[in-house]
């Protein structure tokens, strides 16, 4: 999911509480001097997956830093929301999929309006975590992106359910996700056990993030990259 934070705003947007962010990426991260501009579609009125939130941003960036990944790359963004990592995926070469809870028509509409906003050519599909449709099976990425997915206990199975099938779907994939560290890494490592995967990289979210972007967002975030541990995973009857 995603929400509210911005490097700078246009408030000449005709919806009612509606505002388009603008985020830079390369140079210096700023308004006079950036590499990338990506403008998201924001509404304060509406849900969760209306706003870009800190999470975000900084997966966000670490895409574009890692960009070389990226370029030719299958790529499936999670709960993406207004989409902020996946479109940075899509500009830098990837093959993006850009993905939101099946039945919420409204954040699928506004992904498809960023996305023309933007002129990126990206998928947008309804995947709802746990569902067990065709979308899902269709999918080979070769990086899962997900940003503060990790917000509702009760959806984790769920989630982990999804991608631990996406990995075992495409082998060699890995999941890179950024989440508020709110009660140490236990939790993720409880599902990663859980759930026959491994810990590839972890690291602190504001670590690798400029400057300019990192003196507006507060909280304890950090970006894990998490794969199938083949020693200890046990293939999912659906796969």
């Amino acid at each position: 999911m995603e929400g509210a934070a911005s490097d700078g705003r246009d408030a000449a947007v005709p919806a009612r509480m509606t505002t388009v962010s603008r985020h830079y990426f390369g140079g210096g991260a700023c308004e006079s001097h950036h590499d990338l501009r990506i403008d998201i579609i924001e509404n304060i009125e509406e849900d969760y997956g209306m706003f870009v939130w800190p999470c975000s941003i900084i997966l966000a960036e670490y895409v574009w830093q890692q960009r070389s990944r990226f370029s030719g790359s299958k790529v499936v963004e999670l709960g993406a929301g207004t989409s902020l990592p996946g479109l940075v995926a899509a500009k830098v070469g990837g093959d993006v999929t850009l993905t939101d809870i099946a039945h919420n028509a409204e954040v699928l509409n506004n992904i498809r309006r960023i996305c023309a906003l933007n002129d990126a050519s990206c998928t947008v599909s309804g995947l709802t975590w746990g569902d067990w449709d065709e979308r899902v099976f269709d999918l080979h990425p070769d990086i899962i992106l997900g940003a503060d997915v990790l917000y509702d206990s009760a959806n984790f199975d769920d989630l982990f359910a999804t991608v631990t099938f996406l990995l075992e779907n495409s082998p060699g994939a890995v999941f890179i996700t950024t989440y508020h560290n709110r009660s140490g890494h236990h939790l993720i490592e409880f599902l990663m056990v859980k759930w026959g995967l491994k810990c590839l990289k972890l690291l602190d979210g504001f670590s690798f993030l400029p400057s300019c972007k990192a003196a507006s967002l507060q909280g304890n975030i950090q970006l894990v990259e998490i794969a199938l541990d083949k020693e200890k995973h046990k293939p999912s009857p659906l796969g």
